[in-house]
């Protein structure tokens, strides 16, 4: 749960998580969205990658990201829930 706290407290993996909400892209396509380099890109994915919020899938010579919903969804049913006890 601690990998997900962190993969979403940054502004970055929350807006890839948004675009990848509409649909799965490449990196190249991601990238068009931010003003960072590919290497920082690279970095936030492999945060979200480790907090299994992303799942990742080589086709041909292009990784393509998606959204793992179902860890996204627990999480948010999580989050709910803790906030109705309190």
């Amino acid at each position: 749960m601690d990998s997900i706290y962190k993969a979403l407290s940054d502004q970055n993996r929350r807006k890839i998580l948004e675009l990848l909400r509409i649909k799965d892209m490449s990196v190249n396509e991601i990238l068009k969205h931010f003003n960072i380099t590919q290497a920082s890109l690279s970095h936030h994915l492999d945060i979200l990658k480790r907090a299994n919020l992303v799942i990742d899938e080589k086709k041909w010579q292009f990784v393509f990201y998606s959204l793992n919903v179902s860890v996204f969804e627990e999480f948010v049913k999580g989050l709910f829930d803790f906030i109705k006890k309190n």
